[in-house]
């Protein structure tokens, strides 16, 4: 029997896109209107004939969603996809889910496919949970015997026993996300193929989702799990792929393949020393406008590059045109993987509730021996508590911490994992020490 459940041969997804003429808002003349309403019902007319795609609008445009993807995946494999939005994942995904065809390619799947892509896929509004549980394990080929044996345990997974018997019409998306996956995770599929909906639920259920899917796995069957949280995609998969443009521009084992996605978007923020923005387009509010933000070493030199044993300064000027009373600025760093190092604010700093207006400078100061190397992103926030928002959370530069001081160097080759890297005071006291002439002789050196 083929270890391989899924396999993928130059798949391409094609779509046709409508766009109106760029003369088509201008004035035309009654008889232009309607030849060009008729030619446009005739090519409609024609397209329903053939069982084509019907495309509105008088201009119509080749579009591929994915061109040539190849790739193969084992039994009991857990594989990430990843890239940014418009990338061809979810296209992909609905190809493996049968929801859509290939126009091009094949695609050989081996085994029972559970799909949970967007809040509401393959359920009925109008039954209640317990009806599409039964529903969904009919659809999977399950017989009832079998899904009662697991009905339980779906249930209990869901959290929605209160609601079992509700129509799913009426449920939270939460909920409704919650109880989909339990029918997914639990109805035994061979492959099970979970999109970014999981984004929807809170920070537990989550844990509990990337636990099953662990679970999964390790029974033998195959996950596909897409996301842009880069920190679940590497504590789950052993493997990536890296979508670009409708293509697979890497296969590798995750890390690598994160690595090379971080390295490609061009939606992270750039490296600098310095952002500073044009009066129209700073970031804030009609109360105050953020001009510059700069990253500094403790003497006023910028930095770029800053090395894991020195300090660092971030500065933020702002110019505020009125009284604002309990403001405070917030700063978060963030890693490559999505993850908050810490988070930092001037609250504490002012030396007055009522901020006046006029152009002020805050400075937050990052002490040496405290972030790992890596590449990290500033985030910058203004707000007034329990009052609004004036800027909420805008990723503004990125820069990078080179070198390691790994407590006085005591292993120079070495970087310790971890997001912080702090050098922590240690002492050793001897409680009692003895030892004789003859186990001097055998001390190692």
């Amino acid at each position: 029997m083929s270890d391989i459940v899924i396999s993928a041969e130059n798949v391409s997804k094609q779509y046709w896109v409508g766009h109106q003429s760029a003369g088509s808002h201008r004035y035309t003349a009654l008889r232009d209107v309607i030849a060009r309403n008729a030619r446009e019902f005739a090519r409609k007319t024609v397209d329903m004939m053939r069982g084509r795609q019907v495309i509105i609008g008088d201009e119509v445009e080749e579009f591929w969603a994915l061109r040539n993807v190849s790739f193969e995946v084992k039994r009991g494999e857990v594989l990430g996809i990843i890239g940014r939005n418009g990338a061809g994942k979810s296209t992909l995904l609905k190809i493996l889910s049968r929801i859509t065809e290939p126009t091009e390619g094949r695609i050989v799947l081996r085994g029972r496919v559970a799909s949970l892509l967007e809040v509401g896929t393959g359920f009925h509004p109008e039954l209640t949970g317990r009806e599409n549980i039964f529903l969904n394990g009919a659809i999977l080929g399950m017989t009832q015997r079998e899904i009662r044996r697991k009905f339980d345990e779906i249930v209990e997974f869901a959290e929605v026993e209160r609601f079992l018997d509700t129509p799913v019409k009426r449920y939270s998306s939460g909920m409704y996300v919650r109880l989909a996956f339990a029918v997914a995770a639990h109805l035994e599929p061979e492959v099970l193929i979970v999109d970014e909906v999981l984004a929807v639920g809170d920070a537990e259920f989550q844990k509990k989702c990337l636990g099953k899917m662990s679970e999964v796995a390790g029974g033998g069957r195959t996950v596909l799990f897409v996301s842009h949280n880069m920190g679940a995609v590497k504590s789950l998969c052993s493997r990536a792929i890296v979508m670009a443009k409708g293509r697979v521009a890497a296969s590798a084992p995750v890390a690598q393949a994160i690595e090379t996605y971080l390295q490609t978007s061009t939606s992270h923020p750039s490296d600098g020393a310095e952002w500073r923005w044009e009066a129209s387009k700073a970031p804030g509010n009609q109360d105050l406008n953020v001009t510059s933000v700069a990253l500094t070493r403790p003497n006023g030199q910028p930095a770029i590059d800053v090395n894991a044993d020195e300090a660092l300064q971030i500065r933020i000027q702002y110019e505020q045109r009125k009284l604002i009373r309990g403001m405070r600025i917030n700063i978060q760093i963030v890693t490559q993987l999505g993850e908050i190092a810490f988070t930092t604010s001037d609250h504490s700093s002012r030396t007055s509730e009522t901020s006046l207006p006029g152009v002020y400078t805050s400075t937050c100061r990052v002490p040496g021996r405290l972030l790992n190397v890596g590449r990290y992103t500033i985030r910058l926030g203004i707000d007034v508590p329990g009052s609004h928002l004036i800027i909420d959370g805008i990723d503004v530069g990125s820069f990078v911490v080179v070198g390691h001081h790994n407590g006085g160097s005591t292993f120079p080759d070495t970087v310790w994992p971890g997001v912080v890297s702090p050098q922590c005071t240690w002492s050793v006291e001897g409680v009692s020490q003895s030892i004789s002439p003859y186990q001097m002789g055998s001390v190692a050196s």
